[in-house]
């Protein structure tokens, strides 16, 4: 992966919590933190920092005697942050060296720019990706995480089978216990093989704070050129064997629809379920870095609306 410093983005929660700074959640254990969850009567020894003045004056005032009262508050946690990667051999497509979208770069860049915020917000990080049928799984926690991710990243062949997204999600399901709710999960796919809602329904019920990431061509995929007449390679994901294809006028027309139908429903549905994507069109790094952190700006601004 690039060693250049990136912007980072704010791990932003679906819903807002109240005194709290974006990358830090509050633990359900009270303890030193910043959201006010309860008060109690002042004890000898307590700091006086924590004493609340203003209910302190109230209480005072209704019992006619000196009442001090103190703030007790939940504990920051770290957020828990997964990425689940789509190693399909179609997210093998296309080679940097092509003046087209490379999906395999996209998907090298948005991992580090997920891992880079997440250590910065102080995260536990898992990774989670599929090799043909074997699940490789890099259970939570921080030290190396980026190293490890960046490593796996080199390495990692494109041999998923076409329903790694649902299997990750059973595969997460078994160890809820390692997951708890408010976690991030970030699935970076070009998600042309879709999850089905039950799947999604599945993963939000954990309380899972999902973020889909979609990593699709906005030319070949997201719609289709007008190639009529012209001859075009068309490669095999599987095999990378090329093939010539000369489409008319009305078969060009007709891809055209059928992508810019497919992703106007996967937009639909995950609108519908609440899900907010991160789209990307670009592999390089600075553009990648930028549709997260716009990403975050527009949560960050719903949280406000609610």
């Amino acid at each position: 992966m690039p060693s250049r410093e990136r912007r980072t983005f704010p791990l932003v929660p679906r819903r807002r919590r109240t005194g709290l700074p974006f990358g830090d959640l509050p633990g359900r254990r009270r303890g030193h933190g910043s959201e006010v969850i309860s008060h109690r009567p002042y004890e000898p020894g307590d700091a006086v920092s924590a004493i609340d003045w203003s209910a302190t004056a109230r209480l005072s005032a209704v019992t006619g005697a000196d009442a001090f009262v103190i703030r007790q508050k939940a504990a920051d946690e770290a957020p828990r942050v997964v990425l689940v990667a789509d190693r399909r051999p179609a997210m093998n497509l296309y080679p940097s060296t092509l003046p087209w979208f490379s999906k395999r770069q996209a998907l090298t860049e948005a991992m580090l720019s997920i891992v880079t915020s997440a250590e910065a917000a102080r995260a536990d990080v898992a990774a989670l990706e599929f090799a043909g049928d074997e699940a490789w799984w890099l259970p939570p926690g921080r030290r190396e995480r980026g190293w490890q991710v960046a490593e796996r990243d080199r390495s990692a062949p494109f041999e998923a089978p076409e329903d790694t997204l649902a299997q990750a999600f059973e595969f997460l399901g078994r160890r809820r216990a390692n997951l708890p709710a408010g976690s991030f999960v970030f699935v970076l796919s070009d998600f042309l093989v879709a999850p089905s809602t039950e799947t999604w329904l599945d993963a939000l019920g954990h309380g899972w704070d999902v973020v889909p990431v979609i990593l699709q061509d906005p030319l070949w995929e997201r719609s289709f050129p007008a190639v009529a007449g012209v001859t075009v390679p068309v490669v095999d994901p599987r095999d990378h064997s090329t093939a010539l294809v000369r489409l008319r006028r009305r078969q060009a027309m007709r891809l055209r629809d059928d992508n810019e139908q497919r992703y106007a429903e996967l937009i639909d549905l995950l609108t519908s379920l609440g899900l907010e994507p991160v789209t990307i069109t670009s592999s390089d790094s600075a553009d990648v870095d930028n549709a997260f952190a716009a990403w975050a700006e527009e949560r960050r601004r719903l949280q406000w609306a609610r």
